[in-house]
């Protein structure tokens, strides 16, 4: 029912009443187009025109017809990011103090947008704007992506009209989970025909503007484009890959000071900034081996060559609103979520799922599939030195509080509006200042209520006056910073900041604190020189903590993974998946790490030519299979890359049969046995197993959508007819908390 009151008249009949049509929302005059490019763990001075060689000419170009920040802020990790940029709030306020993937009950950490909170799109959409939402999402609890949500916190449940990408917090560029508006769609392509997923993105993107230009262009849109560039698994391009070897060949330390001086030339940073030494764990790049380097140098292509894609399909996207002559009326942000990632380790990985199983990747392993790098059976991330790197001149990475994880790229061009050409700007902003400040633009007031429910207070602030004004001041409000247990706070030019070690007590913490204008990098510490500013800024923080639901601080992120996965999975032992049903979502598939279970499927085998997947969960990299191929049941175990197999000793008979896969744990061995109708056919014992993660890839019954588990070109159909499959989990799961817990970071 309409909340509008009718206006007309309606007597007995048609001839004594008169219609009524309620006004449609007409937006505000001159209200451009929105356009969001949202990169995923691109670090401060990844993009060319903030000091790196890796080629985005698009995005230097977008920032030449406008200005680029050089005090923007954000909030460590992903699913933050997120929520403060569509709420304009802070991010623990609206329920999302750390990350979707779990829920640690206390209203700071639901891992979902409260609905007190109006997104952007929700408070556009009463104002004439229609709402497009490309790529990764990540605000929604991964145990609520299923078939059946719920989908309020889906982005059609939060404003947008149209959404094509990703729930999870990363995804195979190659063989992607996909989504379309709340149903899962299978990848219109794949590797072997050229297809990756940055391509795919953009081309929606152009599709839902250029469905909007061709039903409403008297609207704007709002399109939101949030690539899975350079989140792991870096995927791209082999032949840009390669380019990069020379380019990186110098390594990180070279790297650092080239940058450093290219910011300075830029005007990015202060004449004056020094490099701080290397982060923990970074050894200098001259005390590897030579094969070693080599092997970096191509970990570090990889991802520069999966920027650089990125940059070259951006490029269609403004190309296309060039072509439909609406460039000039579009407001453009370019921008990344967080710092470089920390998540590589010491020596980067090639392919991550083995290590979050305990499957060590020795650097002999590394080096040997250095050609497989960034292709589709590899998971690969570059190693802290390069992350480092990347974050220059800042201290730290993604997750921490320091500038390495906060501190990022922001680029804004507005050609009809903004003056600007290629201008700087270096007040302070935080994402949280996203949101009002295009309601500022706009001329747009946050409403008090949406849909009925009272809204909290916008408490982002608009920097609209420092897009035109370069001296404009900073933000008035201080901001603070949390993530797992690290702490930070701006105010006035100053920032206090403290890195917290894992199971140490928080009252042991060292506060540091630096006056942020003078010191862009963080490296002259003035705690012990102003006590009494540190004292009080200590005050500040856990008055800022108090009144934005950051407390308890909890730095269990370990455990709490593991509490999350026994509060949605430990209740329910037997799952029953029929025939014709669609993917499902890892977090919401049976999960099997560390325990005793039973897969048994019910089919019909028509003769010796029956083939095909039963059920499948995960992808090249790691995951579980269960088929048929060559008359014989098979079962294989792929621990990153490690496929423990076993063939039933004899063919499946033709007819009505339960087909099936029994683990057992035993004395720190994990035991399997193959069934044909309950008998025993084969079998087979392993040390290792799923300890802490399966897959990012989610599970299929009667054929595998994605990279192929096992050896099978997939998607491998069952051409028998399959009825049912059954998964009964038995009581003994004794999931590795630190593992799966270190297994559910490296997601973000």
């Amino acid at each position: 029912m309409s909340d509008k009151k009718f206006a007309g008249k309606i007597g007995r009949t048609y001839r004594d009443s008169q219609g009524w049509w309620p006004e449609a929302p007409k937006p505000p005059k001159g209200a451009p187009n929105i356009l969001v490019v949202l990169f995923d763990d691109v670090g401060f001075s990844d993009f060319g025109c903030y000091g790196s060689p890796i080629g985005t000419p698009t995005i230097d170009a977008i920032a030449a017809r406008g200005l680029r920040y050089t005090g923007f802020h954000t909030t460590a990790m992903c699913s933050t990011t997120r929520a403060a940029l569509l709420t304009g709030r802070n991010h623990h306020a609206v329920g999302v103090g750390c990350l979707a993937n779990f829920d640690s009950g206390f209203p700071g950490y639901r891992g979902k947008i409260a609905r007190e909170a109006g997104t952007l799109a929700e408070v556009l959409r009463p104002h004439g704007y229609r709402n497009y939402m490309l790529g990764k999402w990540h605000v929604t609890p991964l145990t609520e992506t299923g078939a059946t949500g719920p989908f309020d916190g889906w982005p059609l449940g939060r404003g947008f009209d149209r959404f094509y990408g990703f729930m999870d917090a990363e995804t195979d560029q190659f063989a992607p989970e996909l989504v379309r508006d709340q149903t899962v769609i299978d990848a219109p392509g794949s590797f072997e025909d050229g297809y990756h997923l940055t391509e795919d993105l953009v081309d929606q993107a152009i599709r839902f503007i250029a469905d909007h230009q061709a039903d409403r262009p008297d609207l704007p849109w709002l399109t939101w484009v949030a690539l899975g560039a350079c989140h792991a698994p870096h995927q791209g391009p082999r032949d840009l890959i390669l380019k990069y070897d020379r380019v990186f060949a110098d390594g990180w330390d070279a790297e650092r000071a080239r940058r450093l001086a290219r910011q300075k030339e830029l005007g990015i940073v202060p004449a004056e900034t020094a490099l701080p030494p290397r982060n923990d764990f970074v050894k200098a790049w001259d005390d590897h081996s030579g094969d070693e380097r080599r092997l970096f140098a191509r970990l570090q292509g990889a991802y520069a060559a999966m920027l650089e894609h990125a940059d070259q399909h951006l490029a269609r996207l403004v190309g296309f609103l060039e072509t439909a002559g609406i460039a000039d009326d579009t407001l453009i942000l370019v921008l990344s979520d967080n710092g470089a990632s920390q998540e590589g380790g010491p020596n980067g990985m090639v392919n991550a799922m083995g290590p979050y199983n305990l499957k060590p990747e020795p650097m002999e392993e590394k080096i040997r599939r250095i050609d497989d790098i960034g292709g589709p059976d590899t998971h690969s991330n570059f190693p802290l030195g390069w992350a480092m790197a990347a974050n220059t001149p800042l201290r730290r990475y993604k997750q921490n509080t320091h500038g390495g994880g906060i501190r990022d790229p922001l680029v804004v061009s507005w050609p009809r509006r903004l003056a600007a050409r290629g201008e700087l700007r270096h007040q302070f902003a935080h994402a949280s200042d996203v949101m009002p400040t295009l309601l500022d633009l706009l001329g747009i007031e946050a409403p008090d209520s949406l849909a009925g429910l009272p809204q909290m207070p916008i408490t982002g602030e608009s920097f609209a006056p420092s897009l035109t004004d370069p001296a404009a001041p900073a933000r008035k409000r201080p901001q603070y910073f949390e993530m797992f247990g690290h702490r930070g706070l701006w105010a006035d030019g100053w920032k206090l900041v403290s890195f917290h070690p894992p199971n140490q007590p928080f009252e042991n913490d060292k506060w540091e604190l630096f006056h942020l204008d003078r010191d862009f990098a963080e490296t002259n510490d003035l705690s012990a020189a102003e006590p009494g500013r540190l004292k009080a800024m200590i005050e500040l923080w856990w008055k800022e903590a108090e009144a934005n639901q950051v407390l308890p601080l909890d730095d269990r992120f370990a455990p709490r993974f593991a509490e999350n996965a026994t509060r949605a999975h430990g209740h329910r032992k037997r799952f029953v998946f029929h025939a014709g049903m669609g993917h499902v979502p890892t977090d919401v598939a049976p999960d099997v790490r560390s325990r005793s279970y039973t897969i048994e499927a019910d089919v019909v085998i028509d003769g010796p030519q029956t083939e095909g997947v039963l059920l499948s969960h995960g992808d090249a990299t790691s995951g579980y299979s269960l088929y048929v191929q060559g008359g014989r049941l098979v079962h294989d175990m792929n621990i990153g890359g490690l496929h423990i197999t076993v063939r039933s000793d004899r063919a499946v008979p033709a007819g009505e049969h339960r087909l099936g896969f029994r683990m057992r744990h035993a004395k720190g061995k994990r035991i399997g046995t193959l069934l044909i109708d309950g008998e025993p056919c084969g079998g087979v014992e392993s040390e290792v197993g799923f300890n802490a993660f399966i897959s990012w890839s989610g599970l299929d019954i009667g054929l595998d959508r994605g990279s192929p588990v096992a050896d099978y070109q997939a998607p491998f159909v069952f051409t028998g007819t399959l009825r049912k499959v059954t998964v009964v989990m038995d009581d003994d799961q004794a999931l590795d908390g630190k593992s799966a817990g270190e297994a559910e970071m490296a997601r973000q």
